[in-house]
């Protein structure tokens, strides 16, 4: 998830996504225009906060006070991810970043914990915190309370509120929240790590579902059906990964690869004309660019059409392809190749040796094709096939 950059926390960045300067001033109006219901309704009748709720209400002290409740639940949601991370990293597991955005706040793992013992401690790890912050939040709210300091007793008490229903909501199976990895945890067990992930995103769609018809006829609530529609992709999202990953365990892209004797290539002295013409004539709109047998760049059709059509016989395709390209080792995971195309939206990689020559390339299609034939061959509950996977040679 893209986010400005604020500063970093244990070595773990901390960024903003812009949907947060959407939510942030929403939430902060949504909470001040329910600042005397909630002195009135909650707070004095239920924990005897003593508040004059004429003192808050009044000019534009409700949406100062929705600002700095806002401010102080997103520190909080900020405070839940540190939790998980640094559990997580405890274990030695690479925190991308944390963001926060509309939704609340995500912790970017490189690599999810497989061991049901680590990713269980992980993922009660946020609600822990959230409780905890919650009983601070409700220790100095009944320090304060009555004690004439209305504005602080106020945000302590959304504070204490707010740290308790998140925690209790993160705990919900619906996967891939907290509850959900706390059940993905619970049902890895017994079976194997991907098709406890498959039972758990099921469940965790199914959440996704309830939720969504929830906010529908309760008054169509946006921010749950946007809440719904993030679990349910999320869940379906994590669910495929998973099941890539274990599929492809133990394959490597040399398994996988169109081999470098069947490669079309060009030279980086051909001309574009001549480039666009081969194009045309072989059916492929992407070549590799090989100079004396060692890869140099990628050309494709929309590099071509660049050029105009009069220049085209004077131009070159060095000229035009891309040198700054993304490329693969033989020996290279199959579900690591999957990523990458996935991360630098790609949809090859050339495969290089150590000494820089081009043996190959490998594609989308390549990998969704073995992955199909691994599939149909009965892996598809999650044990892997290994490196011996005859029909290739994702």
């Amino acid at each position: 998830m893209r986010g400005i950059r604020l500063g970093s926390i244990f070595g773990i960045p901390i960024k903003l996504n812009v949907t947060f300067l959407l939510i942030l001033p929403l939430l902060a109006y949504l909470i001040g225009t329910d600042v005397g219901t909630l002195v009135d309704q909650v707070l004095n009748p239920a924990f005897g906060a003593g508040i004059d709720a004429a003192a808050l209400t009044g000019g534009s002290t409700p949406f100062v006070l929705g600002t700095v409740a806002a401010v102080g639940l997103f520190t909080c949601v900020l405070l839940h991810e540190l939790g998980h991370s640094v559990v997580a990293m405890y274990y030695g597991y690479e925190i991308d970043s944390i963001t926060l955005w509309l939704l609340g706040g995500v912790a970017q793992f490189t690599e999810m914990p497989e061991d049901w013992k680590i990713e269980l401690q992980v993922a009660i790890a946020g609600p822990i915190v959230s409780v905890a912050l919650g009983v601070l939040a409700y220790a100095g709210f009944t320090l304060l309370a009555g004690g004439g300091q209305p504005v602080l007793v106020f945000v302590l008490g959304y504070l204490m509120l707010a740290n308790v229903v998140l925690a209790a909501f993160n705990m919900l199976p619906g996967f891939p929240m907290d509850g959900g990895r706390v059940l993905r945890a619970l049902l890895a067990r017994t079976r194997t790590h991907a098709r406890a992930t498959q039972i758990a995103a099921e469940v965790g769609k199914g959440f996704a579902l309830l939720l969504a018809l929830f906010a529908l006829f309760t008054g169509l609530n946006l921010y749950l059906l946007a809440l719904a529609f993030f679990i349910y992709m999320g869940a379906a999202g994590e669910a495929q990964q998973t099941v890539l990953k274990a599929a492809f365990r133990g394959v490597t892209v040399a398994d996988v690869m169109t081999p470098g004797e069947e490669l079309h290539t060009v030279s980086p002295d051909d001309s574009v004309a001549d480039l666009i013409r081969r194009m045309f004539r072989e059916r492929h709109t992407g070549y590799p660019v090989v100079d004396r047998g060692t890869l140099v760049g990628m050309v494709t059709l929309g590099d071509a059409q660049s050029v105009d059509e009069v220049e085209r016989d004077a131009m070159r395709v060095d000229d035009v392809m891309a040198t700054d390209v993304y490329t693969a080792t033989p020996e290279t995971d199959a579900m690591d190749a999957f990523q990458t195309m996935q991360q630098q939206n790609v949809g090859r990689l050339p495969v290089v040796n150590a000494d820089g020559e081009l043996c190959g390339i490998v594609s989308r299609t390549d990998l969704m094709t073995a992955f199909d034939i691994i599939q149909q061959s009965g892996a598809a509950s999650g044990e892997s096939m290994g490196p011996n996977l005859s029909p290739f040679g994702r």
